[in-house]
Protein backbone atom coordinates (compact mmCIF):
# COMPACT_ATOMS: atom_id res chain seq x y z
CA UNK A 1 0.00 0.00 0.00
CA UNK A 2 2.35 2.78 -1.40
CA UNK A 3 1.32 6.43 -3.23
CA UNK A 4 4.55 7.87 -5.25
CA UNK A 5 3.28 11.61 -3.20
CA UNK A 6 6.75 10.82 -0.74
CA UNK A 7 6.92 8.19 1.42
CA UNK A 8 7.15 7.43 5.71
CA UNK A 9 9.56 4.41 6.05
CA UNK A 10 8.27 1.24 8.09
CA UNK A 11 11.67 0.43 9.19
CA UNK A 12 12.17 1.31 12.30
CA UNK A 13 8.76 0.00 12.92
CA UNK A 14 6.94 -3.41 13.70
CA UNK A 15 5.57 -5.00 10.78
CA UNK A 16 2.65 -6.86 11.64
CA UNK A 17 -0.20 -5.69 13.12
CA UNK A 18 -0.77 -6.57 16.72
CA UNK A 19 -2.13 -10.88 16.92
CA UNK A 20 -5.71 -10.80 18.19
CA UNK A 21 -5.44 -7.38 19.53
CA UNK A 22 -9.28 -6.13 17.98
CA UNK A 23 -12.71 -7.05 17.31
CA UNK A 24 -14.36 -6.71 13.52
CA UNK A 25 -13.47 -3.50 12.26
CA UNK A 26 -16.66 -2.41 9.61
CA UNK A 27 -16.56 -2.09 5.81
CA UNK A 28 -14.38 0.71 3.67
CA UNK A 29 -15.48 4.36 4.49
CA UNK A 30 -14.10 7.74 2.56
CA UNK A 31 -11.11 9.60 3.23
CA UNK A 32 -12.70 12.01 5.60
CA UNK A 33 -14.92 10.95 8.43
CA UNK A 34 -17.02 13.62 8.23
CA UNK A 35 -19.16 11.67 5.54
CA UNK A 36 -18.60 8.02 6.67
CA UNK A 37 -20.56 6.00 8.03
CA UNK A 38 -19.66 6.83 11.71
CA UNK A 39 -21.54 10.22 10.96
CA UNK A 40 -24.41 8.50 10.07
CA UNK A 41 -24.99 5.27 12.34
CA UNK A 42 -25.23 5.41 15.87
CA UNK A 43 -22.65 3.60 18.04
CA UNK A 44 -23.02 0.43 19.82
CA UNK A 45 -23.55 0.83 23.65
CA UNK A 46 -22.25 -1.44 26.21
CA UNK A 47 -25.49 -3.19 27.74
CA UNK A 48 -26.08 -3.45 31.37
CA UNK A 49 -23.99 -5.48 33.34
CA UNK A 50 -25.06 -8.79 36.07
CA UNK A 51 -23.82 -11.90 34.17
CA UNK A 52 -21.64 -14.42 35.40
CA UNK A 53 -18.59 -15.23 32.96
CA UNK A 54 -16.25 -18.01 32.81
CA UNK A 55 -12.95 -18.11 31.19
CA UNK A 56 -10.27 -20.25 31.19
CA UNK A 57 -6.31 -18.70 30.57
CA UNK A 58 -3.02 -20.21 30.33
CA UNK A 59 0.49 -19.38 31.27
CA UNK A 60 3.29 -20.70 29.96
CA UNK A 61 6.51 -19.96 27.23
CA UNK A 62 6.61 -18.71 23.85
CA UNK A 63 9.67 -19.85 21.35
CA UNK A 64 11.24 -16.76 21.58
CA UNK A 65 11.92 -17.60 25.33
CA UNK A 66 8.77 -14.92 26.83
CA UNK A 67 6.15 -15.71 28.42
CA UNK A 68 2.74 -15.13 28.21
CA UNK A 69 -0.91 -15.81 28.58
CA UNK A 70 -3.26 -17.06 26.84
CA UNK A 71 -7.09 -18.46 26.03
CA UNK A 72 -5.64 -21.78 24.57
CA UNK A 73 -2.61 -24.12 25.39
CA UNK A 74 -0.32 -23.30 22.94
CA UNK A 75 -1.38 -20.00 22.11
CA UNK A 76 0.40 -17.60 24.73
CA UNK A 77 0.11 -13.50 23.09
CA UNK A 78 2.10 -10.49 24.59
CA UNK A 79 0.43 -8.55 25.58
CA UNK A 80 -2.37 -11.45 27.13
CA UNK A 81 -5.82 -11.51 26.00
CA UNK A 82 -8.17 -8.28 26.34
CA UNK A 83 -10.58 -9.28 29.04
CA UNK A 84 -14.17 -6.86 28.99
CA UNK A 85 -16.50 -6.92 31.45
CA UNK A 86 -19.32 -4.93 32.23
CA UNK A 87 -20.27 -3.04 35.44
CA UNK A 88 -21.54 -5.52 37.53
CA UNK A 89 -20.25 -8.96 36.20
CA UNK A 90 -18.48 -11.59 38.05
CA UNK A 91 -15.69 -13.49 36.24
CA UNK A 92 -14.20 -16.79 37.11
CA UNK A 93 -11.09 -17.42 35.45
CA UNK A 94 -9.74 -21.35 35.21
CA UNK A 95 -5.81 -20.29 35.16
CA UNK A 96 -3.28 -23.01 34.55
CA UNK A 97 0.14 -22.59 35.15
CA UNK A 98 2.35 -24.60 32.93
CA UNK A 99 5.70 -22.91 33.57
CA UNK A 100 8.27 -24.50 35.70
CA UNK A 101 8.10 -21.49 37.91
CA UNK A 102 5.46 -20.39 40.34
CA UNK A 103 2.81 -18.11 38.65
CA UNK A 104 -0.17 -16.14 39.43
CA UNK A 105 -2.87 -13.62 37.79
CA UNK A 106 -3.23 -10.26 40.06
CA UNK A 107 -5.91 -7.40 38.39
CA UNK A 108 -6.40 -3.67 38.97
CA UNK A 109 -9.34 -1.87 39.04
CA UNK A 110 -11.35 -4.91 39.99
CA UNK A 111 -12.80 -6.38 42.98
CA UNK A 112 -11.74 -9.89 44.52
CA UNK A 113 -11.62 -11.41 47.94
CA UNK A 114 -7.95 -12.19 49.40
CA UNK A 115 -7.56 -15.70 47.92
CA UNK A 116 -7.54 -14.50 44.51
CA UNK A 117 -5.02 -11.58 45.06
CA UNK A 118 -2.64 -13.79 43.10
CA UNK A 119 0.36 -13.22 45.35
CA UNK A 120 2.30 -15.67 47.19
CA UNK A 121 1.75 -13.27 50.90
CA UNK A 122 -1.14 -14.15 50.92
CA UNK A 123 -0.95 -17.68 49.20
CA UNK A 124 -2.97 -17.32 46.26
CA UNK A 125 -0.17 -18.32 43.56
CA UNK A 126 -0.04 -21.34 41.69
CA UNK A 127 2.74 -23.57 41.48
CA UNK A 128 3.88 -24.87 38.40
CA UNK A 129 1.65 -27.32 36.56
CA UNK A 130 -1.26 -26.47 39.40
CA UNK A 131 -4.14 -24.19 38.54
CA UNK A 132 -6.80 -22.46 40.69
CA UNK A 133 -9.86 -20.15 39.95
CA UNK A 134 -9.33 -16.35 40.34
CA UNK A 135 -12.89 -14.44 40.99
CA UNK A 136 -13.27 -10.60 39.70
CA UNK A 137 -16.14 -8.71 40.56
CA UNK A 138 -17.49 -5.24 39.34
CA UNK A 139 -20.17 -2.95 40.61
CA UNK A 140 -22.20 0.02 39.09
CA UNK A 141 -21.78 3.26 41.06
CA UNK A 142 -24.10 4.05 44.10
CA UNK A 143 -24.61 5.67 47.45
CA UNK A 144 -23.48 3.94 50.42
CA UNK A 145 -25.54 3.00 53.42
CA UNK A 146 -23.59 6.04 55.30
CA UNK A 147 -24.63 8.51 52.37
CA UNK A 148 -21.13 8.61 50.46
CA UNK A 149 -20.60 7.94 47.16
CA UNK A 150 -18.91 4.53 45.83
CA UNK A 151 -17.45 4.73 42.05
CA UNK A 152 -18.11 1.86 40.18
CA UNK A 153 -15.42 -0.31 38.60
CA UNK A 154 -15.96 1.30 35.24
CA UNK A 155 -12.31 1.83 33.57
CA UNK A 156 -9.17 0.89 31.79
CA UNK A 157 -7.10 -1.41 33.73
CA UNK A 158 -4.63 -4.43 33.40
CA UNK A 159 -3.92 -7.27 34.57
CA UNK A 160 -0.48 -9.19 35.39
CA UNK A 161 1.35 -11.86 37.16
CA UNK A 162 2.93 -10.68 40.64
CA UNK A 163 5.02 -14.06 41.91
CA UNK A 164 7.37 -14.77 38.69
CA UNK A 165 10.92 -13.32 39.97
CA UNK A 166 10.47 -11.82 42.82
CA UNK A 167 7.11 -11.43 45.45
CA UNK A 168 6.29 -8.48 42.75
CA UNK A 169 6.24 -10.47 39.66
CA UNK A 170 9.68 -8.45 38.20
CA UNK A 171 10.74 -11.15 36.03
CA UNK A 172 7.10 -11.63 35.20
CA UNK A 173 6.05 -8.35 33.91
CA UNK A 174 9.75 -8.31 32.34
CA UNK A 175 9.07 -11.30 30.04
CA UNK A 176 5.85 -10.43 28.82
CA UNK A 177 3.29 -11.86 31.30
CA UNK A 178 0.53 -9.16 31.24
CA UNK A 179 -2.90 -7.49 29.81
CA UNK A 180 -5.50 -5.27 29.46
CA UNK A 181 -8.91 -5.20 31.20
CA UNK A 182 -11.83 -2.78 30.47
CA UNK A 183 -14.68 -2.64 32.58
CA UNK A 184 -17.51 -0.81 30.77
CA UNK A 185 -20.43 0.81 32.18
CA UNK A 186 -23.90 0.19 30.94
CA UNK A 187 -24.46 3.06 27.68
CA UNK A 188 -20.78 3.34 27.22
CA UNK A 189 -19.72 3.79 23.23
CA UNK A 190 -18.44 0.20 21.87
CA UNK A 191 -15.05 0.75 19.62
CA UNK A 192 -14.87 -0.92 15.83
CA UNK A 193 -11.28 -2.15 17.05
CA UNK A 194 -9.54 -2.03 20.46
CA UNK A 195 -5.45 -1.94 20.25
CA UNK A 196 -3.18 -2.34 23.58
CA UNK A 197 -0.11 -0.68 23.65
CA UNK A 198 2.15 -1.32 26.74
CA UNK A 199 5.61 0.58 27.34
CA UNK A 200 7.49 -1.48 29.24
CA UNK A 201 10.37 -0.31 29.84
CA UNK A 202 12.44 0.44 26.48
CA UNK A 203 10.19 -1.89 24.54
CA UNK A 204 6.30 -1.77 22.97
CA UNK A 205 4.50 -4.79 23.77
CA UNK A 206 7.78 -6.26 24.45
CA UNK A 207 8.97 -5.65 21.12
CA UNK A 208 12.46 -3.58 20.58
CA UNK A 209 12.12 -0.69 18.48
CA UNK A 210 12.86 -1.98 15.47
CA UNK A 211 9.83 -4.50 15.53
CA UNK A 212 7.45 -2.01 17.48
CA UNK A 213 3.86 -2.38 16.51
CA UNK A 214 2.10 -1.19 13.52
CA UNK A 215 -2.21 -0.91 14.43
CA UNK A 216 -4.72 -1.16 10.73
CA UNK A 217 -7.52 0.90 10.50
CA UNK A 218 -9.91 2.78 7.98
CA UNK A 219 -11.11 6.20 7.71
CA UNK A 220 -13.89 6.39 10.06
CA UNK A 221 -13.89 3.33 12.07
CA UNK A 222 -13.98 4.06 16.13
CA UNK A 223 -10.79 3.50 17.11
CA UNK A 224 -9.77 2.44 21.07
CA UNK A 225 -6.23 2.50 22.65
CA UNK A 226 -6.15 0.96 26.08
CA UNK A 227 -2.51 2.18 26.80
CA UNK A 228 0.05 0.65 29.84
CA UNK A 229 2.97 1.13 31.15
CA UNK A 230 5.41 -1.07 33.05
CA UNK A 231 9.01 -1.41 33.99
CA UNK A 232 11.30 0.84 35.42
CA UNK A 233 10.50 4.35 33.81
CA UNK A 234 8.16 6.86 33.42
CA UNK A 235 6.82 7.26 29.48
CA UNK A 236 4.27 9.76 27.57
CA UNK A 237 1.95 8.18 25.51
CA UNK A 238 1.78 10.85 22.29
CA UNK A 239 -0.63 10.49 19.48
CA UNK A 240 -0.23 12.18 16.19
CA UNK A 241 -3.34 14.02 14.49
CA UNK A 242 -5.74 12.59 16.98
CA UNK A 243 -7.20 13.67 20.17
CA UNK A 244 -8.99 12.69 23.10
CA UNK A 245 -10.60 13.88 26.10
CA UNK A 246 -8.37 13.04 29.54
CA UNK A 247 -11.47 11.70 31.44
CA UNK A 248 -12.87 7.96 32.05
CA UNK A 249 -13.78 7.35 28.66
CA UNK A 250 -11.86 9.51 26.28
CA UNK A 251 -14.76 10.90 24.99
CA UNK A 252 -16.71 14.40 25.66
CA UNK A 253 -20.33 14.13 26.62
CA UNK A 254 -21.28 17.68 25.16
CA UNK A 255 -20.16 21.17 24.48
CA UNK A 256 -20.37 21.63 28.32
CA UNK A 257 -17.82 18.65 29.59
CA UNK A 258 -14.96 20.40 30.99
CA UNK A 259 -12.51 17.68 30.82
CA UNK A 260 -9.53 18.78 29.02
CA UNK A 261 -9.02 17.65 25.68
CA UNK A 262 -5.07 16.18 25.05
CA UNK A 263 -2.45 13.90 22.55
CA UNK A 264 -0.12 13.87 25.18
CA UNK A 265 -0.28 11.63 28.59
CA UNK A 266 2.35 10.80 31.11
CA UNK A 267 2.22 7.35 32.54
CA UNK A 268 3.73 5.46 35.80
CA UNK A 269 5.00 2.03 35.85
CA UNK A 270 1.34 0.01 36.37
CA UNK A 271 -0.65 3.18 35.05
CA UNK A 272 -3.17 2.69 33.00
CA UNK A 273 -5.52 4.72 30.59
CA UNK A 274 -7.90 4.39 27.52
CA UNK A 275 -9.14 6.71 24.91
CA UNK A 276 -11.35 6.45 21.64
CA UNK A 277 -11.06 8.17 18.25
CA UNK A 278 -12.29 8.09 14.69
CA UNK A 279 -9.53 7.51 12.41
CA UNK A 280 -8.25 10.02 10.39
CA UNK A 281 -11.26 12.20 11.55
CA UNK A 282 -10.10 15.46 10.26
CA UNK A 283 -6.93 14.80 8.90
CA UNK A 284 -7.83 12.22 6.58
CA UNK A 285 -5.69 8.62 5.95
CA UNK A 286 -1.97 8.29 6.24
CA UNK A 287 0.63 6.19 7.98
CA UNK A 288 -0.06 8.23 12.10
CA UNK A 289 2.74 7.91 14.15
CA UNK A 290 2.50 6.59 18.05
CA UNK A 291 4.95 7.13 20.27
CA UNK A 292 6.90 7.91 23.70
CA UNK A 293 7.47 11.86 23.99
CA UNK A 294 10.67 11.20 26.27
CA UNK A 295 13.09 12.10 23.35
CA UNK A 296 16.04 9.70 24.24
CA UNK A 297 12.76 7.00 24.20
CA UNK A 298 11.43 7.41 21.36
CA UNK A 299 14.86 7.71 19.51
CA UNK A 300 15.62 4.68 21.16
CA UNK A 301 12.89 3.05 18.65
CA UNK A 302 9.37 3.54 21.19
CA UNK A 303 7.22 4.46 18.53
CA UNK A 304 5.28 2.71 16.01
CA UNK A 305 2.38 3.51 13.50
CA UNK A 306 -1.16 3.71 13.14
CA UNK A 307 -1.99 2.87 9.59
CA UNK A 308 -5.15 4.52 8.83
CA UNK A 309 -6.25 3.61 4.92
CA UNK A 310 -9.02 5.10 2.45
CA UNK A 311 -11.88 3.19 1.47
CA UNK A 312 -10.03 1.54 -1.46
CA UNK A 313 -6.67 0.43 1.11
CA UNK A 314 -4.30 3.13 0.00
CA UNK A 315 -2.15 5.22 2.63
CA UNK A 316 -1.50 8.32 1.30
CA UNK A 317 2.52 8.92 1.24
CA UNK A 318 3.49 5.33 2.96
CA UNK A 319 6.07 2.98 1.23
CA UNK A 320 6.54 -0.04 3.72
CA UNK A 321 9.79 -1.05 2.40
CA UNK A 322 11.38 2.90 2.54
CA UNK A 323 14.34 2.88 4.82
CA UNK A 324 13.31 5.14 8.50
CA UNK A 325 16.55 6.47 10.21
CA UNK A 326 14.18 7.08 13.88
CA UNK A 327 15.35 3.93 14.83
CA UNK A 328 17.92 2.08 12.86
CA UNK A 329 17.36 -1.67 12.66
CA UNK A 330 19.57 -3.43 14.80
CA UNK A 331 21.17 -6.94 14.10
CA UNK A 332 20.07 -10.21 16.09
CA UNK A 333 23.66 -9.96 18.18
CA UNK A 334 22.76 -6.45 19.11
CA UNK A 335 19.40 -6.56 20.34
CA UNK A 336 20.24 -9.89 22.42
CA UNK A 337 22.99 -8.06 24.10
CA UNK A 338 20.77 -5.01 24.07
CA UNK A 339 18.09 -7.60 26.15
CA UNK A 340 21.16 -9.00 28.20
CA UNK A 341 22.10 -5.20 29.36
CA UNK A 342 18.09 -4.68 30.95
CA UNK A 343 18.20 -8.10 32.43
CA UNK A 344 21.37 -7.26 33.97
CA UNK A 345 20.26 -3.65 35.26
CA UNK A 346 16.41 -5.04 36.48
CA UNK A 347 18.67 -6.88 38.21
CA UNK A 348 20.60 -4.73 39.96
CA UNK A 349 17.84 -2.40 40.72
CA UNK A 350 15.77 -4.86 42.64
CA UNK A 351 18.78 -6.58 44.72
CA UNK A 352 18.18 -10.17 43.66
CA UNK A 353 19.68 -12.21 41.02
CA UNK A 354 16.36 -14.57 39.76
CA UNK A 355 15.60 -12.44 37.34
CA UNK A 356 15.41 -13.67 34.12
CA UNK A 357 13.06 -12.23 31.52
CA UNK A 358 10.41 -14.33 33.17
CA UNK A 359 -2.90 -9.19 21.98
CA UNK A 360 -5.92 -11.62 22.07
CA UNK A 361 -8.74 -9.91 22.68
CA UNK A 362 -11.87 -11.32 25.18
CA UNK A 363 -15.36 -10.55 24.82
CA UNK A 364 -16.91 -11.40 28.58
Amino acid sequence: MSEANGSIGRRGFHRGLLAGGAVLATGGLTSMSQSSAAADTPPKTAPAGGEVKHLTMYCEKMADGMTGYGLEKGKPSIPGPLIELNEGDTLHIEFHNLLDVDASLHAHGVDYEISSDGTRQSNSHVEPGGSRTYTWRTHAPGRRKDGTWRPGSAGYWNYHDHVVGTDHGTGGLRQGLYGGLIVRRKGDILPDKTFQIVFNDMTVNNKPGHESPNFEATVGDRIEVLSITHGEFYHTFHMHGHRWADNRTGLLTGPDDPSPVIDNKITGPADSFGFQFIAGEGVGAGAWMYHCHVQSHSDMGMAGLFLIAKADGTIPGYDPDAPHHTAPKKSSKEAAEEKKAAEKKGEAQSGKGSQAESGGHAHH
